[in-house]
């Protein structure tokens, strides 16, 4: 095999551990743009409002909220550790299947009177 081959088998490995194991020990709290939506807001132990006002109580739920890879995790999977993996996993595939598939088509041929 080529170098770049085994170059790009190695990426694709790494991406797939980052996707598959390391994202199941990213942080659980509140990024940046919930913890300042919700100040103002009493929350109870659940992350639900429950008095005050704040820009979280106008929010709505993304059109897409009810597809089956919403929240990072695929819906029917109990183990959330299980169902991140998993979903990880599925979009580095589907990511590399479509980039891949895309410089394959985009890659520079050879006239056919050169190639042999």
């Amino acid at each position: 095999m080529k170098k770049t081959t085994w170059f790009i088998l190695g990426g694709l490995l790494v991406a797939l551990l980052l996707a598959g194991v390391v994202s199941n020990f990213a942080s659980g709290s509140p990024d940046g743009l919930d913890s300042a939506s919700t100040k103002g807001c009493t929350l109870n132990e659940n992350d639900e409002i429950t008095g005050g006002s704040c820009m979280a109580q106008n929010a709505k739920d993304s059109e897409t909220s009810d597809s089956p890879f919403a929240d990072y995790g695929i819906k029917g999977i109990g183990n959330s550790a299980l169902s991140t993996g998993i979903a990880g996993v599925t979009g580095v595939l589907l990511t590399f299947a479509i980039g891949g598939g895309l410089f394959w088509l985009a890659r520079r041929r050879q006239p056919a009177e050169s190639r042999e």
